[in-house]
């Protein structure tokens, strides 16, 4: 488990096809502050993706990263002398200063466009699997890169949504220097997938509680009066 606030950019100093199953081996190095209290199996965040540590110096580290890891996030187009985002597990005195992420990347997302707005830079992205966008909430959270962010505004016809990244954040995360066309690895919010799952169990159940019921007969009593209204 992670939060989403990147602690250091590190470096890809080699990747080594690992074996005939098409998996990787990635060496990551410039990463000292994140190896101080390292130990063998333990899991660092690395572009969002949870990776196991197999071994370890005092700047660098090594990770094995298996087929079906490649075909779902962007740790396949990684090149020599790529930085990367890196984050330890969470701990039990650690700040919940973003939100609450797994490490499980759910699809890749392009860059559409990115605007400047003053300091700050906004990203419009479009997920690759169309399905996540019914998780992707204006105000709500996202992991890109595994950088906790807030969405700014969702198109679900369309299927983008885009985040800001203010100046203090542009520095600190890979997905600031990506150009339009790049891949962001997306995990949109575990909260929201639970959210979901209830709702539609409570309706594949064939009974749906009455307060819920209500509150759905809200949501559309509000969506037909503003379709009315325009």
């Amino acid at each position: 488990m992670f939060t989403g606030i990147v602690e250091i950019l590190g470096v890809v100093s080699s990747l080594n096809p690992s074996d005939a199953s098409g998996g990787t081996t990635l060496v990551i190095s410039n990463a000292a502050p994140v190896l101080i209290d390292c130990h063998d199996g333990d899991s660092i965040s690395v572009n969002g993706t949870c990776l196991t540590v197999t071994a370890f110096t005092d700047s660098t580290f090594t990770v094995g990263v298996a087929p079906e890891t490649l075909r779902r996030t962007n740790l396949g187009s990684l090149a020599q002398g790529d930085s990367v985002n890196l984050e330890r597990a969470v701990s039990s005195h650690t700040r919940m200063g973003g939100h609450f992420v797994q490490g499980h990347v759910d699809t890749v997302a392009t860059i559409d466009a990115k605007t400047p707005d003053g300091e700050a830079v906004t990203f419009r992205l479009r997920p690759r699997d169309k399905e996540v966008m019914k998780y992707i909430v204006e105000k709500g959270f996202v992991a890109l890169d595994g950088a906790s962010l807030t969405i700014t505004k969702v198109d679900d016809v369309e299927g983008w949504f885009e985040v800001m990244l203010i100046a203090y954040t542009q520095t600190r995360v890979v997905t600031a220097a990506k150009p339009v066309g790049g891949d962001v690895n997306v995990e949109v919010d575990m909260m929201g997938k639970y959210a979901a799952k209830s709702v539609e169990g409570y309706f594949e159940g064939g009974g749906v509680p009455e307060a819920l019921q209500k509150l759905i007969e809200k949501i559309v009593e509000d969506k037909l009066a503003a379709l009315q209204a325009k």
